[in-house]
């Protein structure tokens, strides 16, 4: 097939792609990864790119206006390549680096981190013994590995020890290469024991682990000394499952859509950890052979797709994943860069929608302990709630759409160089002040600046209850289109793309669909076990979202409870802490696995509750307003 080159501007980076291939992919070729929430179906509109010159098939236009069109403005994933190309990418079609959230300061663990480590006690996941043996003689000619089982036993006790073959095809000259010290590193996993690696002499090189978390949005990687506990390093990017679709459903239909999409889109999440890992060695200079053990948590569709398992039946009723419990499986087996024989371990899911993030979150809080009653948020595409202490738990799963990560909003993003974060506007002139993530001139509004802006636009009287623009307020910000009216959140001349930002009211209509579906979800738990919002004690708030969300502005809008701010705890990202915790104790690896059969699932798209919940909450607070007293009427 004829290859074309495409020129993509203002990278100045060039591709060689065959015909017919789309705008988006070669872009992906390239390196510049292009928004693309709708897994390149056309609707999203967000991946919006500049034809400068050279000729192309247009699949599609989605909702591009007349004058865009007129100004060569095409859909990277609707746009074949049928010649030489030159494209321009704008700021807000990219998908740049994220403002993600890694945890507490390098190396440092909370107090209540540290307390829980305390509790399940230090057993890692993977650890280095040493040992003096004796050398064989004619009559002391006992076979080389039955010298060294025994040696282990000493250490490891009475249970199953096994040896890969490949360790034991090494292990005669090993041993006479260090002339009888060795250094053999050994994994814990359930009911055995595993030989991961032998070195000649007396190894002072600890033992490192991965903690991850596999985000929708973003992934999350720590290096940890095993011998320790101490976090080396940690880093964090955007999932480059991204250019499939911002949410799960989206790559769950593309990777059952076409032969090789599952191993493409598995690839993608691996890659992005593989990145985090090698920059992190680089940086510590840690060989891939010494990281010995992983331990990941994701959503039941990040899990499946990590290991390669099609998450077809996810979204079909009745919901059924493949699997809840995971074996400990091989780094080697995924692709992953560290030690080959190293077992990765996966945290149980609870349900198709309740995944091992949300049992990793559940064991950080250390709620099923309480005797108080908790409830656990963690707020994205979907809204997963736990509700709960020491004697029960029940849990589900809510789909808020992406708007809260910037998804089906106008000028919708992530929270990366660029966004808005928070807004302000003044209720008498209707001024607006921003803040914006790196000081830089706005790009576009991510989730926290979303649910202040609808705060404050409900508190300046620009919106109703209903989210309906008011009529009667004269403002040069606020302004009828062809299709929707809308709100300038800034200038043109103050913004990076050079076109005015604005929210519109069909944006605000989604936000409130979003903040409905949360908080009927909250709802639908409390009724399932007959308490109400007041006897609540303490509301734990994860995620990357939550750690930046305005609680007063959540509960001005009816996203959260009208509780007072002390019942606000916010834990960061508890599914990479989780991770942790289970990389550095057995205890708690045990403790996830039963945490991850404990919890029950209640399914909201049975029966009316929670629909009849959520048309309650598609008002600013509330249909019932004696539910949000705070809040002005």
């Amino acid at each position: 097939m004829e290859q074309y080159s495409v020129r993509f501007l203002p990278d100045n980076l060039t591709v060689q792609v065959p015909a017919e291939t789309s705008i988006l992919s070669a872009a992906g070729k390239a390196g510049i990864v292009i928004k693309s929430g709708c897994g390149g179906k056309g609707s999203c509109g967000a991946c919006q790119v500049v034809l400068m010159s050279g000729e192309v098939k247009v699949e599609g236009t989605g909702k591009l206006s007349h004058e865009q069109i007129e100004a060569g403005v095409h859909l990277a994933c609707k746009t074949k390549v049928m010649g030489d190309l030159s494209v321009e990418v704008p700021p807000e079609s990219r998908l740049q680096e994220h403002q993600v959230l890694t945890g507490s300061i390098k190396g440092l663990l909370s107090e209540k981190e540290v307390n829980l480590l305390q509790k399940y006690g230090l057993k890692p996941l993977a650890r280095k013994i040493q040992f003096s043996l004796a050398e064989p003689t004619l009559t002391e000619n006992t076979a080389d590995w039955a010298k060294l089982y025994l040696e282990l036993k000493k250490h490891l006790g009475e249970g199953k020890i096994d040896v890969p073959l490949s360790v034991v095809r090494d292990l005669p000259e090993v041993l006479r290469a260090g002339k009888w010290q060795v250094t053999v590193t050994v994994a814990d996993l359930p009911e055995r024991s595993e030989v991961i690696k032998v070195e000649p002499g007396q190894s002072t090189t600890p033992a490192y682990g991965l903690a991850i978390d596999i985000g929708t949005t973003t992934v999350v990687v720590y290096l940890v000394n095993l011998e320790s506990g101490e976090i080396i390093d940690k880093q964090g990017t955007y999932n480059k499952q991204a250019r499939y679709g911002d949410d799960v459903i989206s790559r769950i239909v593309f990777s059952v859509d076409a032969p090789g999409n599952l191993e493409e889109i598995q690839g993608a999440v691996v890659n992005t950890v593989n990145e985090l890992v090698d920059s992190i060695c680089r940086k510590h200079k840690v060989q891939r052979e010494d990281i010995a053990g992983a331990v990941a948590a994701g959503n039941t569709t990040m899990t499946q797709l990590f290991l390669g398992v099609s998450p077809k039946y996810v979204r079909l009723e009745p919901y059924i994943p493949t699997f809840s419990y995971v074996p400990p499986v091989t780094a080697g087996e995924l692709g992953l860069h560290m030690n080959p024989r190293g077992p990765v371990i996966m945290f149980p899911s609870v349900a198709s929608y309740v995944g091992g993030d949300i049992v990793s979150g559940v064991l950080v809080t250390d709620m099923a302990n309480a005797d108080e009653l908790v409830l656990f948020i963690d707020i994205g595409t979907n809204g997963e709630i736990v509700l709960g202490n020491r004697d029960w738990l029940v849990s589900c799963a809510c789909s808020a759409g992406p708007c809260f990560e910037g998804g089906g909003i106008t000028f919708g993003m992530r929270a990366m160089p660029g966004a808005i974060e928070r807004v302000d506007i003044d209720p008498h002139t209707y001024d607006v002040e921003l803040k914006v993530v790196g000081g830089r001139k706005p790009v576009g509004i991510c989730g926290s600046g979303l649910v202040d802006c609808l705060a404050k636009l409900r508190e300046a009287g620009i919106i109703d209850r209903a989210g309906n623009f008011q009529k009667d307020i004269e403002s040069h910000r606020i302004r009828q289109t062809e299709e929707d009216k809308e709100f300038v959140l800034a200038w043109a001349h103050q913004a990076e793309g050079e076109k005015d930002i604005v929210i519109s009211e069909n944006d605000v209509k989604n936000l409130i669909r979003a903040k409905g579906a949360i908080y009927a979800g909250i709802r639908s738990l409390l009724r399932m076990v007959s308490l109400e919002v007041e006897m609540i004690d303490k509301i734990v708030i994860a995620g990357g979202f939550g750690n930046y969300l305005n609680v007063p502005d959540a509960v001005q809008i009816g996203l959260l409870p009208d509780l007072p701010s002390e019942r606000y705890e916010f834990i960061g990202n508890s599914s990479v802490k989780g991770a942790h915790l289970a990389l550095l104790s057995r205890q708690a690896r045990v403790e996830a696995v039963e945490l991850g059969k404990k919890m029950t699932y209640l399914e909201l798209s049975v029966g009316n509750d929670f629909m009849d919940e959520f048309v309650s909450a598609l008002f600013l607070p509330h249909t019932d307003l004696s539910l949000f007293p705070s809040v002005d009427s």
